[in-house]
């Protein structure tokens, strides 16, 4: 096992939302977004957190691209802590991780030819010599993603859809970078686009080595992409494993239930759908003990007034599930 530093360290992350009200504007609530998150992500490494909507994953996402200040917790990048940074120093950081964005339309300027959409963070890094050395490195891009060259001339509206995130994916290897967030990055495309992006992901991380932040609502996905996969639900990780443990031997009530509905190829194939009751509660009420515990067909005593807390199970190594099924004697109940 490596013993090489993750390039991507997320301890313990907090992000609460203060909500506001009154004449004087005094905060009333607090929406808990993301409330304790530690992950890891290791170079050349494709990491998935996937949940259902307004789970937080999304959120964790622009936390550690320093869009918004955290609440509470530690992010670190290559070792170095990020998540205090003052913005004066941020312009390494913005280099070395991008993201792409869900909606290929609203994240491209409309008025900007494609052309200088990928010139500007070559330009704005001084990654180019001179105009020569600046054209071939767009021209370069344009073949990483798989575009025609002569369509650097056009304007984003002029593509497709599909096109149109391939250009959001060559904007954010324009400045070299070691880690791209794709939030949602495939699911606004037609399910053929969609493999062809995915496809195109998975090249280009082996060519250039890049690690992959692949934020997604949908295991379909990511089980063709990712290498490990954490599971949210209200703000916390529930489960953490690798793709192929995840898939086979899922601990979790709540991952049971996001695999049962994921659609199989073969028609005749047998699968017990288990069908969660009730909505995701509330982030700005979340529920005592285990957050789950409302929509759980498995839910006892303990649940309700105790948090559980992320412990190996299983026989995988970092096979992770926060359920206190898993210290009941003999191994989780829940059926297969």
């Amino acid at each position: 096992m490596s013993t090489e530093r993750p390039l991507l360290e997320v301890n313990g992350l907090k992000k609460h939302f203060p909500i506001r009200g009154g004449l004087l504007g005094q905060e009333t609530a607090r929406v808990y977004a993301v409330d304790g998150v530690t992950f890891d992500v290791r170079r050349g490494e494709t990491l998935s957190i996937v949940g259902e909507s307004g789970c937080g994953k999304s959120t964790v996402g622009r936390a550690i691209l320093r869009l918004f200040d955290i609440t509470e917790g530690e992010v670190y990048l290559s070792g170095e802590r990020i998540d205090n940074m003052p913005a004066t120093r941020l312009r390494p950081i913005r280099q070395r991780v991008q993201v792409v964005f869900q909606d290929p339309f609203s994240s491209l300027n409309p008025r900007m030819r494609v052309r200088d959409i990928l010139a500007e963070p070559i330009r704005n890094f001084g990654l180019a010599k001179n105009r020569r050395d600046l054209n071939e490195k767009v021209e370069a891009l344009m073949d990483k993603v798989r575009l025609p060259r002569d369509a650097v001339g056009r304007f984003p509206h002029e593509f497709s859809g599909g096109q149109r995130q391939r250009i959001g994916i060559a904007r954010a290897l324009a400045p070299g970078a070691d880690l791209i967030i794709c939030d949602e990055a495939v699911s606004a495309l037609d399910v053929s686009v969609k493999a062809q992006i995915i496809n195109l992901l998975a090249d280009l991380q082996d060519e250039l080595g890049l690690a992959l932040l692949f934020i997604s609502h949908d295991l379909a996905t990511v089980e063709h992409l990712t290498h490990r996969v954490a599971v949210m639900y209200l703000g916390k990780i529930v489960e953490v494993a690798d793709r192929r443990t995840l898939f086979a031997e899922p601990h979790h009530p709540y991952t049971r239930a996001l695999l049962s509905a994921v659609p199989v190829p073969d028609p005749t194939a047998k699968r017990q759908r288990i069908i969660l009751k009730g909505d995701v509660p509330s982030p700005i009420n979340p529920p005592s003990g285990c957050r789950f515990h409302t929509r759980c067909p498995f839910v006892f005593d303990r649940c309700r007034v105790e948090e559980p807390i992320l412990r190996h199970v299983g026989s995988a190594p970092g096979h992770s599930s926060a359920c206190h099924l898993d210290e009941v004697p003999g191994g989780p109940v829940v059926p297969d």
